[in-house]
């Protein structure tokens, strides 16, 4: 049901289907390594929202290719490449399905099952709607941030190497953040 405060709350958002923008849209993460942390992206992906008339019932769909993952290293892009990691010569893309989106207490949350290396889980993103503004080129565009935390052993991504006492060079949580700019399709 609409009320006054997802009006509010989603000024100017109009239904329909809405392309992403990958040229103006990220998907980065951050891992803990030995006693610091490594950033990085992924620089190819895919992906259409879904906006419904009431936007608690909107849908998203994302293909993020995992050959394109980029930490700034190439030895270790190729390494997250391998079947160590993500297998992309098996499994070259992840994907994300929603399932459902809810009002948690004020914070907007975006369920849905994510794919990698044919496992599917599901997960929630806490996610800020943007705003919606007219590009130079004639179209509207919606922006939406959304970030998570995944715990990798749970696709079965385990690789490490042990260090002295309990330690290990790679952390398993992952830290998801997304910035999403799409453009309404006529």
């Amino acid at each position: 049901m609409i009320t006054a405060s997802t009006e509010t709350r989603f000024f100017g958002l109009q239904a329909g289907t809405w392309a992403i923008d990958q040229s103006h849209s990220d998907v980065t993460f951050t891992v803990r390594h030995i006693i610091g942390k490594v950033r990085g992206q992924f620089t190819v992906f895919e992906g259409e929202l879904t906006i419904a008339e009431d936007p608690f019932a909107s849908a998203a769909r994302v293909t993020i290719d995992l050959s394109s993952v980029d930490t700034r290293n190439n030895d270790r892009d190729n390494h997250l490449r391998s079947s160590d990691f993500f297998s992309v010569e098996d499994q070259p893309s992840m994907t994300f399905a929603s399932t459902s989106v809810r009002n948690d207490g004020g914070s907007l949350v975006l369920v849905g099952d994510l794919t990698i290396k044919d496992v599917t889980k599901p997960v929630e993103l806490a996610f800020e709607f943007l705003g919606v503004g007219q590009d130079p080129w004639g179209g509207t565009r919606v922006g939406f941030e959304a970030t998570t935390t995944l715990s990798r052993k749970a696709w079965g991504i385990d690789f490490n190497i042990p260090l002295e006492g309990d330690k290990v060079v790679i952390g398993d949580r992952i830290n998801v953040a997304i910035t999403i700019e799409a453009v309404h399709q006529a």
